[in-house]
Protein backbone atom coordinates (compact mmCIF):
# COMPACT_ATOMS: atom_id res chain seq x y z
CA UNK A 1 0.00 0.00 0.00
CA UNK A 2 1.40 3.47 -0.95
CA UNK A 3 2.43 5.83 1.69
CA UNK A 4 0.40 8.61 1.71
CA UNK A 5 1.53 12.09 0.15
CA UNK A 6 1.97 14.57 3.26
CA UNK A 7 2.41 18.42 3.11
CA UNK A 8 1.73 21.27 5.97
CA UNK A 9 -1.71 22.36 6.40
CA UNK A 10 -2.55 25.47 4.15
CA UNK A 11 -5.32 26.37 6.39
CA UNK A 12 -5.67 28.09 9.80
CA UNK A 13 -9.16 27.79 11.57
CA UNK A 14 -11.52 30.76 12.50
CA UNK A 15 -14.93 30.94 13.96
CA UNK A 16 -17.21 28.25 14.57
CA UNK A 17 -20.32 28.93 12.09
CA UNK A 18 -22.43 25.40 12.95
CA UNK A 19 -23.30 22.36 14.38
CA UNK A 20 -24.59 19.92 12.36
CA UNK A 21 -25.57 15.91 13.09
CA UNK A 22 -22.55 14.24 12.18
CA UNK A 23 -20.48 17.43 11.34
CA UNK A 24 -18.78 20.75 12.13
CA UNK A 25 -18.46 24.14 10.05
CA UNK A 26 -15.95 26.36 10.83
CA UNK A 27 -14.06 29.15 8.98
CA UNK A 28 -11.15 28.36 7.58
CA UNK A 29 -8.31 30.67 6.17
CA UNK A 30 -6.17 30.57 3.65
CA UNK A 31 -2.76 31.34 4.80
CA UNK A 32 -0.91 32.63 2.00
CA UNK A 33 -3.65 34.38 0.37
CA UNK A 34 -6.24 35.16 3.65
CA UNK A 35 -9.02 34.19 1.80
CA UNK A 36 -11.90 32.83 3.65
CA UNK A 37 -13.59 29.67 3.63
CA UNK A 38 -16.37 27.52 4.76
CA UNK A 39 -14.84 23.99 6.05
CA UNK A 40 -17.16 21.15 6.74
CA UNK A 41 -14.64 18.27 8.89
CA UNK A 42 -16.39 14.94 9.29
CA UNK A 43 -14.84 12.74 11.77
CA UNK A 44 -13.66 9.48 10.35
CA UNK A 45 -14.83 7.75 12.53
CA UNK A 46 -18.73 8.71 12.19
CA UNK A 47 -18.35 7.56 8.61
CA UNK A 48 -16.04 4.18 8.74
CA UNK A 49 -17.14 1.72 6.31
CA UNK A 50 -19.24 4.65 4.17
CA UNK A 51 -16.04 7.08 3.33
CA UNK A 52 -17.57 6.64 -0.16
CA UNK A 53 -20.44 8.70 0.81
CA UNK A 54 -18.38 11.30 1.47
CA UNK A 55 -15.78 10.64 -1.72
CA UNK A 56 -19.71 10.57 -3.69
CA UNK A 57 -20.08 14.80 -2.77
CA UNK A 58 -16.43 15.47 -3.91
CA UNK A 59 -17.11 13.64 -7.10
CA UNK A 60 -20.55 15.41 -7.48
CA UNK A 61 -18.81 19.13 -6.25
CA UNK A 62 -16.13 18.75 -8.59
CA UNK A 63 -17.99 18.03 -11.76
CA UNK A 64 -19.92 21.34 -11.17
CA UNK A 65 -17.95 23.72 -9.02
CA UNK A 66 -16.76 27.17 -10.35
CA UNK A 67 -19.06 26.50 -13.16
CA UNK A 68 -22.18 28.72 -12.28
CA UNK A 69 -21.99 31.81 -9.93
CA UNK A 70 -24.96 30.55 -8.36
CA UNK A 71 -23.61 27.25 -7.16
CA UNK A 72 -21.61 26.76 -4.03
CA UNK A 73 -17.96 25.14 -5.13
CA UNK A 74 -15.84 23.27 -3.67
CA UNK A 75 -12.57 24.52 -3.29
CA UNK A 76 -10.40 22.75 -1.57
CA UNK A 77 -10.48 18.94 0.24
CA UNK A 78 -7.80 17.14 2.27
CA UNK A 79 -7.95 14.33 5.49
CA UNK A 80 -5.59 14.47 8.78
CA UNK A 81 -5.43 11.18 10.47
CA UNK A 82 -8.42 11.73 12.40
CA UNK A 83 -11.22 14.01 9.95
CA UNK A 84 -11.94 15.24 6.27
CA UNK A 85 -12.09 18.74 5.36
CA UNK A 86 -14.21 20.05 2.78
CA UNK A 87 -13.69 23.67 2.13
CA UNK A 88 -16.15 25.99 0.36
CA UNK A 89 -17.27 29.11 -0.45
CA UNK A 90 -18.52 31.21 2.32
CA UNK A 91 -21.84 32.41 2.26
CA UNK A 92 -22.25 35.38 4.80
CA UNK A 93 -25.51 36.69 3.50
CA UNK A 94 -27.80 34.78 5.16
CA UNK A 95 -30.43 31.60 4.28
CA UNK A 96 -33.13 32.75 1.66
CA UNK A 97 -36.44 33.21 3.81
CA UNK A 98 -34.08 35.05 6.31
CA UNK A 99 -33.19 37.55 3.31
CA UNK A 100 -36.58 38.34 2.28
CA UNK A 101 -38.13 38.50 5.83
CA UNK A 102 -35.45 41.18 6.64
CA UNK A 103 -36.58 43.74 3.49
CA UNK A 104 -38.89 46.47 3.47
CA UNK A 105 -41.16 45.43 0.97
CA UNK A 106 -41.36 41.92 -1.65
CA UNK A 107 -43.43 41.53 -4.72
CA UNK A 108 -44.26 39.02 -6.97
CA UNK A 109 -41.80 40.05 -8.94
CA UNK A 110 -38.41 39.33 -6.63
CA UNK A 111 -40.13 35.85 -6.11
CA UNK A 112 -40.24 35.14 -9.61
CA UNK A 113 -36.85 36.20 -10.26
CA UNK A 114 -35.37 33.99 -7.36
CA UNK A 115 -37.00 31.21 -8.90
CA UNK A 116 -35.86 31.81 -11.83
CA UNK A 117 -32.28 32.33 -10.72
CA UNK A 118 -32.26 28.69 -8.69
CA UNK A 119 -34.01 27.19 -11.87
CA UNK A 120 -31.05 28.28 -13.77
CA UNK A 121 -28.51 26.84 -11.62
CA UNK A 122 -30.95 23.79 -11.45
CA UNK A 123 -30.74 23.30 -15.36
CA UNK A 124 -27.02 23.43 -15.05
CA UNK A 125 -26.66 20.89 -12.18
CA UNK A 126 -29.23 18.22 -14.22
CA UNK A 127 -27.24 18.76 -17.49
CA UNK A 128 -24.25 17.59 -15.75
CA UNK A 129 -26.32 14.57 -14.88
CA UNK A 130 -26.50 15.61 -11.47
CA UNK A 131 -29.85 14.97 -8.94
CA UNK A 132 -29.67 17.51 -6.01
CA UNK A 133 -31.96 15.90 -3.56
CA UNK A 134 -32.09 18.29 -0.59
CA UNK A 135 -32.89 21.80 -2.58
CA UNK A 136 -35.25 23.83 0.56
CA UNK A 137 -34.77 27.41 1.98
CA UNK A 138 -32.27 26.73 4.50
CA UNK A 139 -29.67 25.32 1.35
CA UNK A 140 -30.68 28.53 -0.73
CA UNK A 141 -27.50 30.84 0.61
CA UNK A 142 -26.68 34.62 0.04
CA UNK A 143 -23.42 35.35 -0.99
CA UNK A 144 -23.02 38.34 0.88
CA UNK A 145 -24.74 40.59 2.65
CA UNK A 146 -25.21 43.50 -0.18
CA UNK A 147 -28.81 43.88 -1.85
CA UNK A 148 -27.70 42.45 -5.02
CA UNK A 149 -25.80 39.30 -3.47
CA UNK A 150 -25.85 36.00 -5.77
CA UNK A 151 -28.35 33.39 -4.10
CA UNK A 152 -26.61 30.31 -4.15
CA UNK A 153 -27.49 26.64 -4.23
CA UNK A 154 -25.54 24.58 -1.32
CA UNK A 155 -25.45 21.28 0.58
CA UNK A 156 -24.78 18.52 -1.94
CA UNK A 157 -24.79 15.87 0.70
CA UNK A 158 -27.53 14.07 -0.65
CA UNK A 159 -26.65 14.65 -4.26
CA UNK A 160 -26.19 11.81 -6.62
CA UNK A 161 -24.61 11.86 -10.30
CA UNK A 162 -26.87 9.70 -12.34
CA UNK A 163 -26.95 8.47 -15.57
CA UNK A 164 -29.47 9.12 -18.00
CA UNK A 165 -32.24 6.33 -18.35
CA UNK A 166 -31.04 4.77 -15.37
CA UNK A 167 -33.16 6.00 -12.86
CA UNK A 168 -33.62 3.07 -11.07
CA UNK A 169 -30.32 3.77 -9.42
CA UNK A 170 -31.60 5.95 -6.57
CA UNK A 171 -34.46 4.49 -4.47
CA UNK A 172 -33.84 5.33 -1.07
CA UNK A 173 -36.19 7.60 1.19
CA UNK A 174 -33.61 10.84 1.46
CA UNK A 175 -33.89 14.51 1.51
CA UNK A 176 -36.13 16.48 4.33
CA UNK A 177 -39.72 16.47 5.06
CA UNK A 178 -41.99 18.47 3.27
CA UNK A 179 -40.04 19.05 -0.24
CA UNK A 180 -39.41 15.25 -0.61
CA UNK A 181 -41.58 14.28 -4.13
CA UNK A 182 -44.08 11.73 -4.21
CA UNK A 183 -41.81 8.91 -5.71
CA UNK A 184 -39.66 9.52 -3.09
CA UNK A 185 -41.59 8.61 -0.01
CA UNK A 186 -42.79 5.43 -2.19
CA UNK A 187 -39.44 4.27 -2.82
CA UNK A 188 -38.42 5.12 -6.15
CA UNK A 189 -37.66 5.45 -8.45
CA UNK A 190 -36.16 9.07 -8.53
CA UNK A 191 -34.19 11.46 -10.98
CA UNK A 192 -34.27 14.72 -11.81
CA UNK A 193 -37.74 15.27 -11.43
CA UNK A 194 -37.50 15.35 -7.45
CA UNK A 195 -36.16 18.53 -7.61
CA UNK A 196 -38.62 20.02 -9.78
CA UNK A 197 -41.07 18.81 -7.02
CA UNK A 198 -38.98 20.53 -4.34
CA UNK A 199 -38.84 23.96 -6.18
CA UNK A 200 -42.76 23.65 -6.34
CA UNK A 201 -42.71 23.59 -2.81
CA UNK A 202 -40.15 26.49 -2.45
CA UNK A 203 -42.04 28.79 -4.58
CA UNK A 204 -45.15 27.96 -2.82
CA UNK A 205 -43.20 28.90 0.67
CA UNK A 206 -42.12 31.99 -0.87
CA UNK A 207 -45.10 33.33 -2.09
CA UNK A 208 -47.20 32.36 1.21
CA UNK A 209 -44.77 32.15 3.90
CA UNK A 210 -45.77 28.41 4.41
CA UNK A 211 -45.48 24.85 2.77
CA UNK A 212 -48.23 23.35 0.84
CA UNK A 213 -48.94 20.30 2.30
CA UNK A 214 -50.48 19.78 5.91
CA UNK A 215 -51.27 16.72 8.59
CA UNK A 216 -51.68 16.53 12.06
CA UNK A 217 -48.37 13.96 12.01
CA UNK A 218 -45.66 13.14 9.68
CA UNK A 219 -47.69 10.20 8.45
CA UNK A 220 -50.89 12.70 7.26
CA UNK A 221 -48.49 14.88 5.70
CA UNK A 222 -46.55 12.03 3.41
CA UNK A 223 -49.82 11.13 3.05
CA UNK A 224 -51.18 14.19 1.31
CA UNK A 225 -47.37 14.53 -0.72
CA UNK A 226 -48.28 11.38 -2.13
CA UNK A 227 -51.73 11.95 -3.09
CA UNK A 228 -50.49 15.72 -4.22
CA UNK A 229 -53.45 17.04 -1.85
CA UNK A 230 -52.89 20.74 -1.35
CA UNK A 231 -54.53 23.96 -2.19
CA UNK A 232 -53.96 27.82 -2.14
CA UNK A 233 -55.65 28.55 1.24
CA UNK A 234 -56.57 30.41 3.64
CA UNK A 235 -57.56 32.67 0.62
CA UNK A 236 -55.93 35.28 2.45
CA UNK A 237 -52.60 34.28 1.93
CA UNK A 238 -53.25 34.05 -1.63
CA UNK A 239 -55.56 36.96 -2.73
CA UNK A 240 -52.22 38.93 -3.62
CA UNK A 241 -50.65 36.09 -5.46
CA UNK A 242 -51.48 35.94 -9.38
CA UNK A 243 -52.98 32.88 -11.26
CA UNK A 244 -50.35 32.74 -13.15
CA UNK A 245 -47.93 32.26 -10.16
CA UNK A 246 -50.20 29.60 -8.72
CA UNK A 247 -50.55 27.66 -12.11
CA UNK A 248 -46.47 27.24 -12.13
CA UNK A 249 -46.77 26.34 -8.15
CA UNK A 250 -49.37 23.39 -9.64
CA UNK A 251 -46.78 22.26 -13.04
CA UNK A 252 -43.73 21.90 -10.80
CA UNK A 253 -46.15 19.83 -7.47
CA UNK A 254 -47.47 17.43 -10.82
CA UNK A 255 -47.38 13.88 -8.75
CA UNK A 256 -46.31 12.00 -11.97
CA UNK A 257 -42.72 12.78 -12.46
CA UNK A 258 -42.51 12.00 -15.49
CA UNK A 259 -45.21 14.70 -16.93
CA UNK A 260 -43.46 17.06 -14.28
CA UNK A 261 -41.61 20.11 -16.48
CA UNK A 262 -38.07 19.32 -16.65
CA UNK A 263 -36.11 22.49 -15.10
CA UNK A 264 -35.22 24.10 -19.08
CA UNK A 265 -39.64 23.80 -18.97
CA UNK A 266 -39.87 25.43 -16.05
CA UNK A 267 -38.19 28.65 -17.08
CA UNK A 268 -40.09 28.66 -20.25
CA UNK A 269 -43.14 28.71 -17.99
CA UNK A 270 -45.10 31.99 -18.84
CA UNK A 271 -44.15 33.38 -14.90
CA UNK A 272 -40.70 33.29 -15.12
CA UNK A 273 -40.03 34.12 -19.04
CA UNK A 274 -42.20 36.40 -19.73
CA UNK A 275 -40.70 39.93 -19.50
CA UNK A 276 -43.74 41.89 -17.99
CA UNK A 277 -44.08 41.01 -14.43
CA UNK A 278 -47.14 39.22 -12.95
CA UNK A 279 -49.00 40.55 -9.83
CA UNK A 280 -52.09 41.48 -8.33
CA UNK A 281 -52.84 45.56 -8.43
CA UNK A 282 -52.85 47.15 -5.27
CA UNK A 283 -56.33 49.05 -5.68
CA UNK A 284 -54.60 52.08 -3.53
CA UNK A 285 -51.17 52.68 -5.27
CA UNK A 286 -51.94 50.71 -9.13
CA UNK A 287 -48.90 48.48 -8.69
CA UNK A 288 -48.01 45.73 -7.33
CA UNK A 289 -49.59 44.42 -3.69
CA UNK A 290 -46.59 43.83 -1.06
CA UNK A 291 -46.58 40.81 -0.17
CA UNK A 292 -44.21 41.11 2.86
CA UNK A 293 -46.69 41.94 5.73
CA UNK A 294 -49.08 38.46 4.12
CA UNK A 295 -45.70 36.04 4.67
CA UNK A 296 -44.55 37.28 7.26
CA UNK A 297 -47.87 36.77 9.10
CA UNK A 298 -48.27 33.91 7.61
CA UNK A 299 -44.29 32.95 8.51
CA UNK A 300 -44.82 33.25 12.80
CA UNK A 301 -47.94 31.83 12.57
CA UNK A 302 -47.45 29.23 15.60
CA UNK A 303 -50.52 27.42 13.93
CA UNK A 304 -49.74 27.13 10.66
CA UNK A 305 -48.01 23.81 9.10
CA UNK A 306 -44.76 25.59 8.12
CA UNK A 307 -43.35 25.96 11.34
CA UNK A 308 -43.23 22.16 11.62
CA UNK A 309 -40.78 22.39 8.18
CA UNK A 310 -38.86 25.07 9.69
CA UNK A 311 -38.12 22.64 12.24
CA UNK A 312 -37.47 19.85 9.81
CA UNK A 313 -37.87 16.38 10.96
CA UNK A 314 -35.35 14.58 8.88
CA UNK A 315 -36.74 11.07 7.19
CA UNK A 316 -35.45 7.98 8.25
CA UNK A 317 -33.13 7.63 6.02
CA UNK A 318 -31.92 11.19 5.89
CA UNK A 319 -29.03 12.17 7.58
CA UNK A 320 -27.02 15.74 6.70
CA UNK A 321 -24.08 13.89 4.65
CA UNK A 322 -26.38 10.87 3.79
CA UNK A 323 -24.98 8.46 6.28
CA UNK A 324 -26.81 6.41 8.70
CA UNK A 325 -25.71 5.53 12.00
CA UNK A 326 -26.48 1.72 13.22
CA UNK A 327 -26.42 2.41 17.08
CA UNK A 328 -29.36 2.57 19.74
CA UNK A 329 -29.92 6.22 19.36
CA UNK A 330 -28.79 7.20 23.06
CA UNK A 331 -25.50 5.32 22.47
CA UNK A 332 -25.11 7.11 18.93
CA UNK A 333 -25.95 10.45 19.78
CA UNK A 334 -22.77 10.20 22.95
CA UNK A 335 -20.53 9.20 20.45
CA UNK A 336 -21.32 11.61 17.90
CA UNK A 337 -20.84 14.63 20.31
CA UNK A 338 -17.23 12.62 21.71
CA UNK A 339 -16.40 12.55 18.03
CA UNK A 340 -17.30 16.39 17.06
CA UNK A 341 -15.28 17.21 19.95
CA UNK A 342 -12.52 15.45 18.93
CA UNK A 343 -13.09 16.96 15.26
CA UNK A 344 -13.28 20.62 16.82
CA UNK A 345 -10.04 19.70 19.08
CA UNK A 346 -7.75 18.88 16.13
CA UNK A 347 -9.70 21.33 13.73
CA UNK A 348 -8.51 24.42 16.24
CA UNK A 349 -5.09 23.32 15.48
CA UNK A 350 -5.83 22.41 12.21
CA UNK A 351 -2.60 24.72 10.89
CA UNK A 352 -0.02 22.50 12.69
CA UNK A 353 -1.03 19.34 11.32
CA UNK A 354 -0.16 17.74 8.41
CA UNK A 355 -2.27 17.29 5.64
CA UNK A 356 -3.17 14.23 3.75
CA UNK A 357 -3.09 15.44 -0.76
CA UNK A 358 -5.91 14.32 -2.57
CA UNK A 359 -4.98 11.79 -5.17
CA UNK A 360 -3.94 13.42 -8.31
Amino acid sequence: MATPRMAPCKYRTGKLLGKGTYAIVREAIHIATEDRFACKIINKKLIEGREYLVRNEIAVLKRISSQHTNIVSLRDYFETPNNLYLCFDLCTGGELFDRICSKGSYYESEAAALVRTIFTAIAHIHAANIVHRDLKPENLLFRTEEEDADIMIADFGLSRIIEEGKLDQLTEICGTLGYMSPEVYQGGPQGKPVDVWAMGVVTYFLLAGYTPFEGENSEAEKQAIIKGVFSFTPEEYWVNVSETARDFVRACLTIDPALRPTAEQALQHQWLATPTPYFVQDSASGGPVDLLPQVKKAAFDAKLAWKKAGATVRAVHRMSLGLQIRNEKAAAAAKIEEYKKESEQESEVVQETLQILPSP
